[in-house]
């Protein structure tokens, strides 16, 4: 189920997510004092391409520098790319089968407004750590 799903989210607004954030990654990059919010616009990216079956938890040892990095985050790109989980969100929930991967957009949207202090890990993972509850974002069946 994983499988297809990913697929379909692929086919069907992943890969544009994906690059948007890697737009924002490579200009992250050129800039060069900015390259952090590269580093993770790049791994958001990665993980916007397969999503179902890895989740994103938060880092229990993240602190001020987090905090202040998420809101020049904000600032710069975040916004914009939430946009982006929202407008493709509304989109897919339009048919029946898209309503999946809408609400998973829609689960990105924290993500894509504070990246920073998130670690992406299988859900398996995460169920091991016993994160599978409430800081659990995307779950993929």
């Amino acid at each position: 189920m994983r499988f297809l799903l990913n697929l379909i989210w692929l086919v069907f607004g992943g890969l544009w997510l994906a690059l948007g954030y890697a737009v924002v990654a490579l200009v992250m990059f050129i800039l060069i004092i900015t390259i952090p919010f590269g580093i993770a616009s790049a791994r958001i990216a990665l993980f916007c391409l397969w999503p179902f079956g890895r989740t994103l938890v938060r880092r229990p040892g993240a602190g001020a520098g987090s905090l202040i990095g998420n809101v020049i985050w904000i600032i710069l790109a975040g916004w914009w790319l939430a946009l982006g989980h929202v407008v493709t969100g509304v989109a897919m929930c339009i048919t029946i089968i898209g309503i999946p991967l809408g609400l998973a957009n829609f689960k990105l949207i924290p993500v894509s407004l504070t990246p920073f202090g998130r670690e992406i890990v299988d859900i398996d993972q995460a169920r091991r750590l016993g994160l599978a509850g409430g800081s659990v974002v995307p779950a993929g069946k």
